[in-house]
């Protein structure tokens, strides 16, 4: 039962129990556009306002900062801020180990902002291995983002320890966990060598492995190149093929996938190619007001083709424009992602009618990836666009709790939330971050679904959240 409960939480959604929501999104796709919503009426009730003035929670729930940036970690190091996208492995003795994503700009500003690993003045660079970061940049001043790791032990809902396990790179935004146990972490810049100053020493934009550890130590930073360089987001892995599938944080961004040379082995390269809609060339799923094309539909599986990238390792950041002149779709912000059960889940932060965001999926065929595709393609279906700030407002990162809902964090300027929604359809809050004016990210499930992490990204604070779980969608 833990092992199949843990392969739900990874692996995602059942897809009939979500026959129940395509129904229900289907109908409040056109709602009007709303501020209210009563939660006490939702699965958890109503938001208690927290003493602390941080987060709130529904009755039954508490939180406990675990990180926080700024602090001493056990490589001598301090926790970088700006935390972004996670994801839980299983540890030992129960314990749980979680990769964090740093999302620290290029500027000399974040030092200031005591964003960084190393010191106001990189006093503390003496501490690591300097040739595994990737970029040393200009006047010792190295790529701030990256990638640390925490062991978390539930009993006490303490970390043990903490430290930096990928550095040198920049906007480390979020990524995605693989079947063998890594983390894929990817940066959301295409700044190119002898930009900003001169301060950056290579070109960005690309994706990083880093293995889930409980050893202190940076892991080598070696960049994954055939995966593409672009405004990278976030990853789900197929854990059947392999393939692992990518988003695009732009306006007018594209989905793509990687067919890697090794499965399993993303380092020895392979194919990126755009997803394309096979009955119409360069379709737009936006659905902005503004835009003259016909509105995407929702509730519409269609069939795809997919477009090889002739130069993956684009130099001019123009992979976008190049795919969607071929007939790749465009997407809205394509953000958060993750795999469902054989379906990948991808949120548009800025998709839909008034720009609150959009929900699709995409369903692989049975023959992903090979030539037998061509009978049987895969689909993508637009599954939800709420257009109602009251259930859903701009979201970001997703994760999937272990009894099948989907959840996900708010990138507002109002009060953001982690939002839930059930298989039967029902929009739910978990939590609101009312202290800090800063979007939520991160959120990601222990593996055994007892805790929920997620991060208050700007003031650079992880919260572990427990509570009355209710599992049973039945």
């Amino acid at each position: 039962m833990q092992k199949r409960r843990q392969f739900i939480k990874q692996m995602g959604l059942t897809s009939l129990g979500f026959m129940g929501l395509q129904s229900f999104l289907l109908q409040s796709t056109c709602t009007t556009p709303t501020s209210t919503y009563d939660s006490s009426k939702s699965k958890y009730g109503a938001l208690r306002e927290d003493i602390a003035g941080i987060f709130n929670l529904p009755k039954g729930f508490s939180y406990k900062i675990i990180s926080t940036k700024g602090s001493k970690m056990d490589d001598g190091l301090l926790v970088p801020g700006r935390f972004d996208g996670m994801a839980t492995f299983e540890g030992k003795e129960g314990r749980v180990i979680i990769v964090r994503n740093h999302e620290v700009n290029i500027e000399k500003a974040e030092v200031k902002l005591g964003n960084t690993a190393f010191g106001k003045k990189n006093e503390l660079m003496a501490k690591i291995d300097r040739s595994k970061l990737y970029d040393i940049g200009k006047d010792d001043f190295p790529g701030l983002g990256g990638t640390t790791t925490m062991v978390y032990n539930p009993k006490t809902q303490k970390v043990e320890t903490q430290y930096l396990s990928l550095g040198g790179t920049y906007r480390n935004c979020a990524g995605g966990p693989t079947p063998w146990g890594s983390w894929v972490t990817c940066e959301e810049t295409v700044v190119r060598a002898g930009q900003v100053g001169g301060l950056v020493g290579k070109d960005h934009g690309y994706c990083f492995e880093v293995p889930a550890s409980e050893k202190v130590g940076l892991v080598e930073a070696i960049p994954l190149k055939d995966m593409g360089r672009f405004n990278h987001e976030a990853i789900a892995v197929d854990p059947k093929t392999k393939i692992v599938y990518l988003t695009e944080d732009r306006w007018d961004g594209l989905f793509y996938r990687f067919i890697p040379n090794v499965p399993g082995e993303l380092a020895k390269g392979g194919k990126l190619q755009a997803l394309a809609i096979r009955d119409g060339k360069s379709i737009d799923t936006r659905n902005w007001s503004e835009l003259k094309s016909a509105p995407f539909p929702v509730g519409q599986p269609m069939e795809v083709t997919w477009i090889d990238m002739k130069e993956a390792d684009s130099p001019y950041d123009e992979l976008r424009y190049e795919g969607f002149k071929e007939g790749a779709t465009r997407f809205a912000r394509a953000e958060g992602i993750w795999w469902g059960n054989e379906e990948v889940y991808i949120s548009c932060t800025n998709g839909g009618r008034i720009k609150k965001g959009q929900i699709f999926r995409y369903k692989p065929s049975e023959h992903e990836g090979t030539p037998e595709e061509k009978k049987q393609s895969g689909t993508i279906e637009l599954f939800a666009e709420p257009n109602d700030i009251g259930l859903l407002q701009n979201s970001d990162n997703l994760t999937i709790a272990p009894w099948g809902d989907i959840i996900l964090c708010e990138d507002t300027d109002s009060p953001p939330r982690i939002v839930g929604i059930t298989p039967k359809g029902e929009y739910y809050v978990i939590g609101q971050n009312i202290g800090y004016n800063s979007e939520l990210s991160g959120a990601t499930f222990s593996p055994d679904g007892s805790t929920l992490f997620v991060n208050i990204q700007h003031e650079g604070l992880t919260l572990a959240i427990t509570g009355d779980w209710i599992t049973d969608n039945g």
